[in-house]
């Protein structure tokens, strides 16, 4: 059974950092580009930062460009997304997702992606 498992969401302080961990089961990460979506309460869902298969391509949505790091370990079928400088509005349920997207951009945009984990809750409040 092909799963994509998230962990590290939690309740922070502005400013402050998490770090989100997607672990896949019953399959590679090798051959997908991975995304990070969120929803927020109210909000649309949307790509916040997606890496190629390989790790050398990725892409961030302008709200979190240069606060999140989105990262892979393939050998140990993993993705990773250390978010820093947390605000009040990274608020919502993050999930991770996996395609055989043409480009980071283009995962980021797709509707749905093909698998999804079942999202952690990252909450950023004093």
């Amino acid at each position: 059974q092909l799963q994509l498992v998230e962990s590290g969401g939690g309740l922070v302080q502005p400013g402050g950092s998490l770090r989100l961990s997607c672990a896949a089961s019953g399959f590679t990460l090798d051959y997908y580009t991975i995304g990070w979506f969120r929803q927020a309460p109210g909000k649309e869902r949307e790509g916040v930062s997606c890496i190629s298969q390989s790790g050398d391509s990725t892409y961030y949505t302008g709200s979190v460009k240069g606060r999140f790091t989105i990262s892979r370990d393939n050998a140990k079928n993993t993705v990773y997304l250390q978010m820093n400088s947390l605000k009040p509005e990274d608020t919502g349920v993050y999930y991770c997702t996996a395609d055989m997207a043409r480009n980071v951009q283009a995962m980021c945009t797709m509707a749905r992606p093909g698998y999804w984990g079942q999202g952690t809750q990252v909450t950023v409040s004093s």
